[in-house]
């Protein structure tokens, strides 16, 4: 179950210019909980895997040790159904490619590329509408505020 909140913008989220003039209702996922390493490895070897949560976290652990090294090497590492992984370089301009050079380089991503049992899960999600984050902590600090809750007096 995938819950959400909605909120109001005055733009799409994702895109960085707001339009003060139209805003409008969008939904935004609400993380149920993180799984750590270490537990995420747990519930791996909780399906019926013949290797312990142990063997599972050195195996995921050189996983992402080579995948560095191998990006970093300037390669696209494909993982089958999980996707791809591939650097993305952020740049500042120059005038000229003559003037281009590595210090123009800010930043290397890195960007994943949905496999195809990621390409999109729409159709097999289920959503359930919760209160968004900060109307619940604002709730929360209203009881906390509040010497006698009506109706439990």
């Amino acid at each position: 179950m995938i819950n959400y909140s909605i909120c109001i913008m005055g733009t799409k989220p994702g895109t960085k210019k707001a339009d003060i003039n139209e805003t409008k209702a969008y939904g935004t996922a609400q993380i149920h909980e993180l799984l750590d390493l270490d537990a995420f490895c747990a519930h791996i070897a909780s399906h019926n895997s013949p290797f312990s949560k142990g063997a599972i976290k050195g195996v995921l652990t050189d996983a992402v040790a080579c995948l560095r090294e191998q990006l970093l090497a300037g390669n696209k590492v494909s993982l089958g159904d999980l996707g791809s992984f591939y650097v993305e370089l952020a740049t500042k301009g120059a005038k000229t490619t003559e003037e281009f050079n590595a210090e123009c380089i800010e930043a290397v991503n890195v960007r994943w590329a949905p496999g195809r049992d990621f390409k999109n899960l729409r159709s097999e999600a289920q959503f359930n509408l919760v209160p968004a984050r900060k109307a619940v902590s604002e709730a929360i600090e209203t009881v906390k505020n509040t010497d006698t809750i009506q109706g439990l007096e």
